[in-house]
């Protein structure tokens, strides 16, 4: 007996305009037909187009159905096939007014005609300047412990949101499907977003399951790239995570792989583009992009390099140097920090932001915020070295050969904080998101510029700052900065109710296995505001510890 189909995931929405939105699903079959019904009575009906995407796998690693860590059950990669379904839902909108929700649900037809449909839910079209929203601030999911619960008590706490901007990092290896989908310990990417996670946490015996928070059925999200988007070589190593790590600079892949494809041998963000669908540009597609959302102009920007380990002790290719077992294999090399896409001044990225600041979409908006992946100002361990490409030093012995292979980073020629914040402070961009460090801190520019990391979920990487520093190597040319933010910029204290540290003195961030952030930007009243729950305590209220507005 043919068992029922099923939804891989509840519908999700994307790029609303003024008069439409669309909707989207996944399954693990093709499908005969695919339909959205909306309206009063559901009786309107939008037909769904189909892609099965094209790179998703499973490997020894995968938490997938039977599963534990052993890969018992895949022990090699191999491909798994989902559909996509996307549907542009229309709606009538009367000019002046503020479109109302609309119901939706979508069905999804076997070949064999067995259906399936999901629960009810609402969709929007993008609201009008002027209209209230909040809008959920968040990033570096990548199925951490506090997810599930994090985003449970966004619901719980504001309730429905109207978008979410998501600073990157979504998952840990974008091609491992049951990281997006069905992870066996419950916090996969869109369960968690969805309200379908089963995430049981323990602490001193007591065990408290999260399922995270119904939003997306609701909500746009807009997500930026992070490194955790990108693959590398493609099919050439035995595991995802290998695969994930195996990546080189284009230039090098040119030199390495003439004739054969550039994007399979240096890296490619396939996965993530297949499942989202983003506004595009002629230059980047939607690997960078802008919106705008009621009052906001969003600005989206793909700042991100490959994360290599800082020590200098590791038998892995790092930061600063190759592993001393593959000096004479160029081709195993990571070419340190590589910076997967440019944003130096000149570069195509560069002349698009430049272009789209000044645009009349971005001058005319109330509020203009700015997302990418890489932080300009932590107290995170990832925002050093600076954020530039890697100079190569070799050196050899008195016969030819390789002795070390290390790289220089010049904070001079910091892309970010040289080129890039010169042109959004110029442009008077009042807020700066982004994530990378696991953890809470956020700063102000002396022209009253706002950054926020909000990325705390769990696998905190800690906080530079008092007793605690950074890994940085010393005998390099240049002096890496071990404590506080490298570019300069004191930490806000938190506003509202700081955590205190060992020495009774507020801390200004939040960098946690236990107590886990968000942050919510209110368009009406312009503040965007951080709220923290301690995860030990299970019954403790989510407390609002900091506010700032923009203006």
């Amino acid at each position: 007996m043919t068992s029922a189909p099923q939804l891989l995931t509840d519908p999700f929405l994307q790029l609303p305009t003024e008069n439409s939105v669309r909707v989207v699903w996944f399954t693990e079959f093709a499908g005969s037909q695919h339909t959205v019904n909306y309206g009063e009575n559901l009786a309107e009906t939008a037909r769904a187009s189909t892609i099965k995407l094209s790179r998703t796998r499973e490997d020894q690693q995968s938490r997938v159905g039977n599963q534990t860590a052993n890969g018992q059950v895949y022990q090699q990669t191999v491909n798994r096939d989902i559909w996509r379904h996307e549907a542009e839902v229309t709606l009538s909108v009367v000019e002046g007014l503020t479109p109302a929700r609309v119901n939706y649900r979508v069905t999804s037809v076997r070949e064999d005609g067995e259906s399936v449909s999901s629960d009810v839910f609402t969709l929007a079209p993008n609201p009008k300047p002027g209209t209230p929203l909040k809008i959920l601030l968040t990033s570096d999911h990548q199925l951490k412990p506090m997810t599930a619960a994090n985003l449970q008590k966004v619901v719980e706490t504001v309730g429905r949101v109207d978008g979410v901007w998501f600073a990157g990092d979504l998952i840990n290896i974008s091609d491992r499907a049951s990281e997006w989908f069905d992870d066996n310990r419950g916090g996969a990417f869109f369960p968690a977003l969805q309200g379908r996670a089963n995430y049981t946490m323990n602490h001193d015996g007591v065990k408290t399951t999260y399922t995270g928070g119904q939003i997306i059925q609701h909500a746009p999200i807009f997500p930026c790239i992070g490194n955790h988007e990108v693959m590398g070589r493609f099919q050439r190593m035995a595991s995802l995570d290998d695969e994930f790590n195996d990546t080189i600079p284009r230039a090098v892949a040119q030199r390495l792989y003439s004739g054969k494809s550039l994007k399979n041998n240096s890296f490619n963000t396939d996965t993530y583009e297949e499942i989202f669908t983003l506004p595009t540009n002629k230059t980047g597609g939607k690997q960078y992009y802008a919106v705008s959302f009621g009052d906001v102009r969003l600005v989206v920007l793909y700042i991100t390099n490959m994360w290599r380990t800082p020590k200098l002790d590791s038998p892995y290719r790092g930061r600063y140097q190759e592993a001393v077992a593959d000096l004479n294999h160029p081709e195993k090399w990571g070419y340190g920090q590589l910076i997967y896409e440019a944003i130096a001044k000149g570069s195509q990225q560069y002349n698009w932001l430049a272009a789209e600041l000044n645009s009349d979409e971005f001058k005319q908006a109330k509020y203009k915020v700015v997302m990418f992946h890489h932080p300009p100002h932590t107290l995170g361990d990832n925002i050093v070295p600076a954020y530039t490409d890697p100079v190569q030093i070799i050196t050899r012995d008195d016969f030819g050969n390789i002795k070390s292979v290390r790289y220089e980073y010049p904070k001079n020629d910091d892309y970010i904080t040289r080129d890039v914040i010169p042109l959004l402070e110029a442009a008077n961009v009042q807020f700066v998101l982004y994530g990378h460090s696991h953890l809470w801190n956020r700063f102000v520019s002396p022209r009253g510029m706002h950054f926020l990391e909000t990325s705390n979920v769990g696998n905190t990487y800690g906080a530079a700052w008092g007793e605690r520093k950074r890994e940085v190597p010393t005998g390099y040319q240049e002096k890496y900065v071990e404590l506080g933010d490298p570019n300069g910029l004191e930490p806000i204290v938190p506003t509202i109710a700081p955590l205190l540290g060992e020495d009774g003195k507020p801390m200004p961030y939040i960098a946690s296995n236990n107590i886990t952030v968000f942050s919510i930007f209110d368009t009406g009243t312009g503040t965007v505001s951080s709220y923290r729950f301690d995860t030990r305590k299970p019954d403790s209220e989510v407390i609002k510890f900091d506010e700032f507005q923009l203006k």
